[in-house]
């Protein structure tokens, strides 16, 4: 059975649309409609196609990127819809005109945004097994690493929205070099105090409510980042102190507010009582488990073996910290926990010692002293 497209030109479909008596701005409104209507069911349209024709490894892949990324795809996909919709609007170059850079600046952003989410997961789901593979360690490198790519598709969505548009970017690239250079010369003062903030904004060693100290003693709470200085609130005193952002972009900064440590509880449940021999395996394999993963506190794992009350089987408590400087980082940690929950297994089943986890971890914030 062949389907005709209501969008070719050539369509039956697409003639008796245009040569009715409906105006063609209202048949681009209803589309639309569709388009947002059909947008909702695109997630689920990919995941029907991978099942009646890609094979099992193919439908693995639609299902560790599809289901997580669903919103994504729908925006995705409605604006690619209401893209090929403009179809209708070609005997109307004025509205044409108008709503093409709206609809154009939509895809290409939402298309940017899926393919950032997609290389995330694409990271988390294959870097950090690839990685740890090769005996790595999995550090705040992934992160940069993630942020360089995002930049790298902001620019070129970048790209691709000025060249749909028409924009002379030679020229404009030429034009803000030579006015670059005016400026620096005439304010070279201002502009460092600028490229500062810059710094400060994309760096982002503080945000406003944390605490800082600074290498010349100097302790409080960020008050404000502006674009030539930034404001502490000094700690005890409650005086502000007003410091430019050039002399802080070459300044030692300890963020203490980013000192995070979360403690991390686990339970195993072993499937009978263990014997001495049995416990000191258990607690050998789990403390080399844990101090062999980057971002766990040294020596911070504290394992107590107890009898559980109902089963009268062995069961043990484990807790650890990880650190991290940002959430980001915390979040990284405990995706490399699921890596550790599956080392443990593996050591305990050369000892023949099966045991169910506990799902999900408990995580608790803990305050790191001043």
């Amino acid at each position: 059975m062949k389907f005709a497209n209501p969008l070719d030109p050539d369509s039956q479909i697409f003639i008796g649309l245009r040569d009715s008596a409906i105006p063609n701005p209202v048949i681009f409104v209803l589309f639309v409609l569709l388009s947002f209507l059909v947008g909702r069911y695109v997630p689920g349209i990919l995941r029907f196609f991978a099942s009646k024709f890609l094979p099992p490894k193919g439908k693995k892949i639609i299902d560790e990127f599809i289901i997580p990324l669903e919103e994504s795809v729908k925006l995705a996909g409605t604006f690619m819809l209401i893209s090929l919709s403009l179809v209708w609007l070609n005997d109307n170059p004025a509205l044409y005109r108008f709503i093409k850079p709206f609809v154009d600046f939509g895809v290409i952003a939402t298309v940017a945004w899926l393919l950032s989410r997609i290389f995330r997961q694409v990271l988390l789901i294959y870097g950090i097994p690839i990685v740890q593979k090769y005996g790595l360690e999995v550090d705040e490198t992934f992160l940069i690493f993630e942020t360089v790519v995002n930049v790298i598709i902001g620019f070129v969505a970048v790209t691709a929205f000025a060249q749909s548009q028409n924009f002379p970017l030679t020229a404009l690239l030429a034009g803000a070099s030579i006015g670059g250079a005016a400026i620096g010369f005439g304010a070279q003062s201002t502009f460092e105090q600028l490229l500062g903030t810059i710094v400060l904004r994309l760096d982002r060693p503080f945000i406003r409510g944390e605490y800082v100290r600074l290498e010349n003693g100097t302790y409080g709470r960020v008050e404000s980042i502006g674009l030539r200085s930034t404001k502490i609130r000094l700690a005890a005193k409650g005086t502000l102190v007003i410091i430019p952002n050039s002399n802080l972009m070459k300044s030692e900064i300890e963020n203490i507010t980013r000192g995070k440590k979360v403690m991390v509880l686990l339970y195993l449940d072993f499937t009978r009582k263990l014997e001495d021999r049995d416990k000191a395996l258990v607690q050998q394999a789990i403390k080399e488990c844990t101090d062999s993963v980057f971002g766990i506190d040294p020596g911070s794992t504290n394992i107590v073996l107890l009898q559980h009350t109902e089963t009268g089987n062995t069961r043990a408590r484990i807790t650890f910290f990880i650190l991290g400087s940002s959430e980001n980082a915390i979040t990284l940690r405990k995706t490399l926990l699921e890596s550790t929950n599956k080392s443990i297994s593996k050591k305990l089943e050369q000892y023949n010692i099966s045991f169910s986890m506990q799902e999900p971890n408990i995580y608790v914030d803990s305050p790191v002293t001043i």
